[in-house]
Parts: C-alpha cells; structure tokens; sequence
C-alpha cells in the first residue's frame, strides 16, 4: 500500500459524523414481440424511474400503401412500449425484493455481531444457523444480478428494436403515393419514436450501474462472511475481547485509534481518518484495522435498528478506507454495543 502523506494525528481521536448506504430485477416473458432484427423486449430503471410513453394523437387510415406502412410502424411501436412499460413494472417489484434481502442480510449480520462481540461458544449452534440464514440472502441477491444481466441483454434488444423502426420510418417519407396526411403522421411516429429510443437508451445504462453496484456490494459481502465464518468457529469477533482471564490476569481493553461517534448527519471525518491511518502505518506498516460498529446498549427503544445503522456507518467507514489505497483483505468488520454510547459509533483498531 502506497504510504499516506497526511499529517499524523494523535493515538486516540474523537469524531463526529454520519453516513447511510444504499441497495434489483426480474423480467417477464412477452406475449407479442415487435418485428426487428434484434430481437425481444424488455427493460429496468436503477432509480425508481417509471418507464412512460407518451399517448399517440388519433389518426385516421388514408387509403394509402404509405398509410398501411404507417399504421403497421405504428403497431410494431404500441408493443415496444408496451414491452417497455410492462418490464419496468417487474423492475420495481423487484427492487422491492432485493430491498428485503438486503434489509434481513444486515439485520442478521448485526445480530450474529452483537452475539459474538463479548464472546460465546465455540461453533454455536445457534449462530451457525443465522450465518446460513444471511448467506441465503446473499444467494438471493445473487439470483437478482443473474436476472438483471438477462434484463440488460433484453434491453439492448430492444434498442435495436426502435433504431429498427426509426429507420423504417424514415424510408417510408421517401416512398411514392403518399398524401400529405400520411406524412404528418410519419412525422409524429419518427418524434415517438425518438423519445422512447432515448427512453430505452437511459433503461441500458442504469440496468448496467445496477450490476455492477450489486456485483461489487455481493462481492465485499462475501468476503465479511467469510471472515465471519470464522469468528463463529472460534466464538469472538477478531480482536474482541475474550470473557475470562489468563493466568489470573483480567486482559486489559484495547485503545480504539479512531472513535467517530454518529451522533448528527454529514459530518466529515474523512481528513482527519486518514490522519490517524497514516500516522498508524508510518509506525507499523504491516498494521491491520479492526472495525467495530458499536450501537448504543441495552435499553435502547430501537436495539435492532441501532445496530443496522451501526453497521451501515461501519461500512461506509470501510469504504473510505478502502478509497484512501487501504487493502480490504487489511480490515475486519464487527459489531459490539455498549453502555455508554449515547448513538451509532465506529471504533477502529490497530493490530
């Protein structure tokens, strides 16, 4: 890791702060497709966008060969919107459901965190089912990219799709025929048509943001499961301490390098993070860094929501970390409550 050249801050630092983290898709089979090369429908939105088409004037049939050109573009045009509008819909259902999974993913997470952080036993039965429950939920996520990358390979035919009828529309001003009427008409399809073009364009681009968020979000995930795995095996989080003594001695609690307390939003402490990074790595290159999302203890009105936002702070604390050049492979994540924690704090360690 490249050497940090901030100035170095003192061994303990208190911060104020606050940060949140955000979170996709299931497509239908069609039961009309519209003629084109490039074949099926389908689309998503990554924000919670509503895929609209606009509503067609009335037009009326001219008795021409151009008029039945028209009326067909207009057709083939009513079932790409249609395809459109109808997959968006199943986007956000299943936004939705991605929703949940993440919801309990964290929640358990959290859970297993708060059970392991003063030590339990080794391989706890109990805690062996919840770490398979939040596996199940990444597996869930999982199954959601799979079905976003189909739904990016629909959309990208349906694009086609419109290119496919926007040339065809055009042609048909140059065929012979034609009354001014059809012309008119040939006129509005080409404006339509270039809005839901521009419509399906911006569907492709957020369905492609959304997997690569998801990928990279089931990816980092993965790995604190693993690690959690192991903490479940020996029964205490990494650098916890361990219930009991040692030869009569007590184990004496470890100094947090860091303490940022999020007590109020949009504070920053990045500068003064990587202050006291830096100034860890000047003295101990090869350190490693303990992250514990504390919520406030028992007695709290909200322990279960406490400790997810304990562990969304946490994450983003990772996240910055990760941004200043610090390895994830060099960070552990864990949770812990305490007594004397008035809101969401996250504590870092040095080993």
């Amino acid at each position: 890791m490249a050497r940090m050249t901030m100035p170095a801050a003192c061994a303990a630092l208190m911060l104020l702060g606050g940060c949140s983290i955000a979170s996709e898709l299931l497509f239908p089979s069609l039961e009309e497709e519209p003629k084109a090369p490039a074949g099926a429908s389908s689309s998503a939105a990554s924000a919670p966008s509503q895929a609209t088409t606009p509503k067609s004037p009335p037009t009326s049939a001219t008795g021409t060969t151009v008029g039945a050109r028209v009326a067909q573009l207009r057709n083939d045009l009513t079932g790409l919107q249609a395809s459109v509008n109808q997959h968006n819909a199943n986007l956000a259902a299943q936004r939705k459901q991605i929703e949940g999974h993440v919801q309990r993913y964290r929640g358990t997470v959290a859970n297993i965190h708060s059970r392991l952080q003063p030590g339990t036993t080794r391989g706890n039965p109990e805690l062996m089912s919840q770490w398979n429950a939040a596996q199940i939920e990444l597996d869930g996520i999982s199954r959601a990219i799979a079905e976003m990358s189909a739904i990016s390979a629909h959309l990208a035919g349906n694009a086609a799709t419109a290119r496919y009828l926007l040339q065809n529309t055009r042609a048909a001003k140059g065929l012979t025929g034609a009354v001014e009427e059809d012309h008119r008409q040939l006129a509005t399809l080409e404006n339509e048509l270039n809005r839901t073009s521009a419509q399906i364009e911006r569907l492709v681009t957020d369905v492609s943001q959304d997997i690569a968020r998801q990928a990279t979000y089931i990816g980092n995930e993965r790995q604190n499961l693993t690690r959690l795995s192991a903490a479940v095996k020996d029964g205490v989080l990494p650098g916890a301490p361990v219930a009991g003594t040692t030869d009569g001695v007590a184990p004496a609690p470890r100094r947090p390098l860091v303490v940022i307390r999020f007590d109020r939003p949009d504070v920053a402490y990045d500068k003064a993070l990587y202050s006291a990074v830096n100034s860890a790595l000047e003295h101990k290159p090869e350190a490693v860094f303990d992250l514990v999302a504390v919520a406030p203890g028992a007695g709290s009105a909200s322990a279960a929501a406490n400790a997810t936002a304990a562990q969304r702070n946490a994450e983003s604390v990772l996240r910055s970390l990760t941004a200043m050049g610090l390895p994830a492979s060099r960070v552990t994540l864990s949770a812990g409550t305490s007594a004397e924690a008035k809101s969401s704090e996250v504590h870092i360690y040095v080993r």
